[in-house]
């Protein structure tokens, strides 16, 4: 399974464009990379504008977030309006921030592994509304809402139960 992300960046016209990037992760302190295919109009645009965020999508923009990613930004270049997305230009790249989603990277392209689709963005800054934080200031899993794509059903999985706590778990097998 794979987080809903959603890559956000502008179109020629200045108009927002979104897509929902099934494949992606972070792969390095701060760095995120993207596996893209050809065809989307946002590879275009990350090449054209060398930058671009990065959303978690929550549960109560599931439908919204869905239609972005069906819809082709090739054939309907307002599908961020036509789902009710408003954005703003994000203020460290040229990219824009939409209001709706809860945690948005903001990322400069750092390299492109052609033979992987892989668009590696160097984040820049990470923004979480207050409400998704724990007491540490930190992002808790359980307050982002974030859900998953599943490619071996086509569903998506709400995430957010704690079920191991990472680099301390696997300790007991060092004895």
């Amino acid at each position: 399974m794979s987080n809903q992300n959603h890559s956000l960046l502008f179109n020629e016209d200045g108009t927002p464009d979104l897509m929902n990037a099934a494949w992606g992760q972070i792969c390095d302190m701060d760095k995120i990379c993207l596996f893209l295919d050809e065809s989307h109009k946002t590879v275009a645009n990350i090449r054209a504008r060398k930058a671009f965020t990065v959303a978690l999508a929550d549960v109560a923009h599931l439908a919204e977030a869905d239609y972005v990613g069906i819809a082709s930004g090739n054939k309907t270049p307002d599908k961020a309006a036509r789902a009710g997305l408003a954005s703003r230009k994000s203020e460290f790249v040229d990219a824009p921030v939409f209001d709706a989603f809860p945690l948005v990277m903001e990322c400069e392209l750092a390299e492109v592994v052609e033979s992987l689709g892989a668009f590696v963005g160097r984040i820049l800054n990470t923004a979480a509304e207050e409400r998704v934080l724990a007491e540490n200031g930190k992002v808790d899993p359980a307050k982002l809402g974030a859900f998953a794509f599943d490619q071996f059903q086509n569903g998506y999985y709400a995430l957010g139960a704690k079920v191991g706590q990472a680099f301390h778990d696997g300790k007991k097998f060092f004895k």
